[in-house]
């Protein structure tokens, strides 16, 4: 009888062990989960402020790019400049408008401390070596 009761309380010894093993996970894994909820709850505000200011820079970027020939600085005609966006800004005709055509000019606009792309990089040297050509192509 006492080696069934001795059995009988290393059994509920185990079973409480396990149980309190379970339980204690669980109450770990909800204060995981508060301190994840309360640490996104607090930088999520600061991401959102961040992705806010970022699109305000690229938004009024993009407004300057389009609006430069109308600055009083734009050294060019403003009815001459094309905007094209991408991959430059601007194809500028240079005396167009006076039906004289002296020179095309690719214009960049960059403001604040916004740099050239690679790619524009790319195309700036080879215009710079005047690899420009005419081509003419008739449709049907």
């Amino acid at each position: 009888m006492a080696e069934v009761s001795n059995l009988l309380l290393g059994v509920f010894i185990f079973a409480a062990l396990v149980i309190g093993i379970i339980i204690g996970r669980m109450l770990m894994a909800l204060q995981a989960k508060s301190y994840l909820a309360k640490w996104k709850a607090e930088v999520e505000k600061d991401i959102r402020g961040d992705a806010v200011s970022r699109s305000r820079v690229t938004l009024g970027g993009k407004l300057a790019e389009q609006l430069a020939p109308y600055f009083p600085d734009f050294p060019y005609d403003p009815t001459e400049a094309r905007f094209i966006g991408s991959p430059v800004d601007f194809i500028v005709f240079e005396g167009i408008a006076q039906n004289e055509p002296k020179e095309v000019v690719f214009v960049e606009v960059k403001s604040g401390k916004s740099e050239m792309s690679g790619r524009q990089k790319k195309l700036k040297e080879v215009i710079e070596k005047k690899k420009v050509r005419w081509e003419e192509y008739r449709v049907g």
